[in-house]
């Protein structure tokens, strides 16, 4: 007997040939498989046989990889994975092809290190001959299925893993519970399946490739092997989807340009906040934020920085409020701030201040210095309303207010605000019908000559025939128009009118002038001059008894188009008038280009004439340099007649000789000086100016 210590090498005892023979006489089949090269190193006579091959020579000779499917091809890199961490074995049913003929093998893998290091695979197999079609092609569709299916015992130990399940784990160990990252996900799915409900949920997986979202789906079912109940688990990897799902809620909920919130965020997550405000009586502060001349940095920069401008702005916004509340771009240059005040010691207006404070440093956009100015609409929950929608509405209100104002401003909501605007609309509402209804009339104010006291023209003023509030003036009214775009059509009608009350006139022996004012937003009609022009043809008018009265503005720019149109007027005989003279930014080096017939002094030098006097001089003698005449606006007293008379003003208009009449009381003012200008000439005949005067 030898002992434990005399037990010789096995190298001394076994002769490696014999025991590779006696591996031929074993009715198992052996095969070592070369993961690198996909051939077969070696194998005993039953592999051959299982593998159809003449010899081992042949079979070494095969490239098992040539016609690999790739579900294969993973599984066996798999395989080799999880050699080279541990030592493991697997088992089972394979369906090889030698010579395009199946064979359904029974399998046991185990890991075998050759003497270069690498890694290859000892497999050991036997001819199933018990499996059904049906069987086979299941464990087909097992292994080349991209589902991951695994089945775990009651305790969540993993029993079963097909190939794209294997390939997916970190640790072939990992149970069910530790595949999930969400604790209570996990909890809640193993508690389901206790109760032997399915379940289905998309949760975050722990992976090989990171963490993945995955639909996972498990049922209770039995292990075939033991009959113990146990856990199938199928899961599909859809991050892609959640990811693209995620990115369009993102868009959805975001704005692209800035990347704040947008209007459909706050749909969602403001009105919890106003619940909270109103149930807890805590202040909630919305400030509607809009940007002074935004518009023009557009216009003259370019889209290109006026979107660099909008992330700037953005960008101090939200650095700014932090995590105390919402910024948000509701599109264009407009933002909402929202602060809850949970602590009761904001003071609404000092952080209305702080917002416009924060755009005191000018901002630099591409080497452009582009300084800052804002408006600030501010509406308190629940003082102002209880709703998103009553409190963006009427912070909106108040940010108009704000913009109407002046620029740099934080303006709170107030029932005063609502009250106008509601006059506002209400307004609007009538003027949209005040045209097809005929509530437009035309008043006259006379223009009458300094010297002599004649009426030689009139001014035609338009007046708004209310039929619930009366006779209304174009103050009341005339920026509702242009906000609302109807200054153009109202315009018209007015050219149209005054040039048919000419001719009226003409035909009835009154050979005097009218004017019709233009407003700067007339002007963008490309037909205006057109229609001006056809007047003459369409009405019947005397274009050299019609004038057209602009401001100064009109002519800002030195526009070679305005310039050209004003040429076209002229020369048809229509007067080019200059309204408002001296309020605008007219100089004699551009004046002299245009066809003016006509300068009006502004009102405002003439109610304060002893204090204007260099002014309103200065303007006299320009008229004297360009020809022109020039008439007095709002002549209210005698000490201002006089003073015109002495200083050689042509003429002069306003309320000390007459306020604007309707047509048939100018028409019987203008006939009755007429009547009555011989006898007093005779009573007074140095006393210029003084002729008539309407009471």
């Amino acid at each position: 007997m030898v002992s434990k210590g005399d037990c010789p090498e096995i190298h001394q005892v076994l002769d490696r040939d014999l025991l590779l023979h006696q591996a031929d006489r074993i009715a198992t089949a052996l095969w070592v498989y070369d993961f690198d090269r996909k051939r077969v190193l070696w194998a005993n006579r039953a592999a051959l046989d299982i593998w159809d091959a003449e010899s081992m020579e042949a079979l070494r000779a095969r490239d098992l990889g040539l016609d690999m499917s790739r579900s294969v091809a993973e599984q066996l890199n798999q395989y080799k994975n999880d050699f080279k961490r541990r030592d493991v074995a697997f088992s089972e049913v394979w369906t090889i092809y030698p010579n395009d003929v199946p064979k359904t093998v029974k399998v046991v893998y185990r890991g075998l290190h050759l003497k270069d290091g690498r890694m290859a695979m000892l497999c050991e197999g036997k001819i199933n001959h018990e499996s059904q079609p049906d069987t086979l092609r299941s464990a087909e569709a097992l292994l080349h299925t991209p589902v991951m299916i695994s089945m775990f015992a009651s305790d969540g130990e993993p029993l079963y893993r097909n190939p794209a399940s294997r390939a997916s784990q970190i640790d072939p160990d990992t149970t069910l519970q530790n595949r999930l990252v969400d604790c209570g996900e996990a909890a809640a799915l193993a508690t389901a399946l206790k109760d032997g409900k399915d379940c289905r949920i998309i949760a975050r997986t722990r992976t090989n490739r990171g963490i993945r979202w995955h639909e996972i789906t498990a049922r209770t079912c039995k292990d075939a092997v033991t009959g113990v109940p146990a856990y199938l688990v199928s899961e599909i990897d859809v991050t892609e989807l959640k990811e693209t799902e995620e990115r369009a809620q993102y868009l959805a909920d975001n704005d692209f340009l800035t990347g704040l919130p947008n209007r459909s965020y706050l749909q969602t997550h403001l009105p919890p906040l106003i619940v909270e405000s109103v149930d807890q009586d805590q202040p909630l502060y919305l400030y509607f934020i809009d940007l002074d001349g935004f518009k023009a940095v557009n216009d003259t920069l370019g889209h290109t920085t006026g979107d660099l401008l909008l992330r700037a702005v953005a960008g101090r916004l939200s650095g700014f409020v932090g995590e105390r509340g919402i910024v948000a771009r509701l599109g264009g240059d407009e933002f909402l701030v929202c602060i809850p005040d949970r602590s009761g010691t904001l003071n609404a207006q000092d952080f209305g201040r702080q917002l416009l404070d924060l755009f005191l440093e000018p901002i630099d956009i591409s080497g452009h210095v582009l300084q800052v100015t804002l408006a600030v609409g501010l509406s308190i929950c629940p003082d102002d309303g209880r709703d998103m929608d009553t409190l963006m509405r009427h912070c909106d209100l108040a940010l108009y207010e704000a913009k109407t104002d002046r620029a740099n401003r934080c303006t709170q909501f107030s029932m005063d605000l609502r009250e106008r605007m509601e006059e506002k609309i209400a307004l609007e509402k009538d003027l949209l019908r005040a045209l097809d209804r005929g509530e437009f009339v035309m008043f006259y104010q006379p223009r009458l000559c300094v010297q002599t006291g004649r009426i030689l023209s009139a001014e035609a003023l338009l007046r708004w025939q209310h039929p619930e509030r009366g006779l209304l003036g174009p103050s009341l009214f005339i920026q509702a128009c242009e906000e609302m775009g109807l200054i153009i059509d109202v315009g018209e009608w007015v050219y149209r009118t005054v040039a048919r009350q000419q001719r009226e006139l003409g035909e009835a022996g009154i050979d005097i002038s009218l004017s019709i004012n233009l407003s700067p937003r007339q002007f963008s009609d490309p037909e205006l001059i057109e229609k001006i022009l056809r007047l003459p043809e369409e009405t019947g008018c005397a274009a050299k008894r019609l004038g057209f009265e602009i401001t100064e503005s009109v002519l800002l720019g030195d526009s070679e188009a305005i310039r050209t149109a004003l040429r076209r007027m002229k020369a048809k005989g229509f007067e080019i008038i200059i309204d408002d003279f001296g309020t605008g930014y007219s100089n004699l080096a551009y004046l002299q280009k245009y066809p003016i017939g006509v300068l009006k002094i502004d009102q405002t030098f003439i109610k304060n004439i002893r204090t204007s006097e260099p002014i309103t001089r200065l303007i006299l003698s320009l008229g004297n340099v360009l020809n022109v005449r020039v008439v007095a606006e709002g002549v209210e007293t005698r000490e201002q007649l006089d003073w015109l008379v002495e200083n050689g003003c042509d003429e002069y208009q306003g309320y000390y000789f007459s306020r604007p009449l309707p047509l048939a009381e100018f028409v019987e003012l203008y006939r009755t000086q007429q009547r009555l200008e011989p006898h007093l000439k005779m009573v007074t005949p140095k006393q210029p100016g003084r002729v008539l005067r309407s009471t």
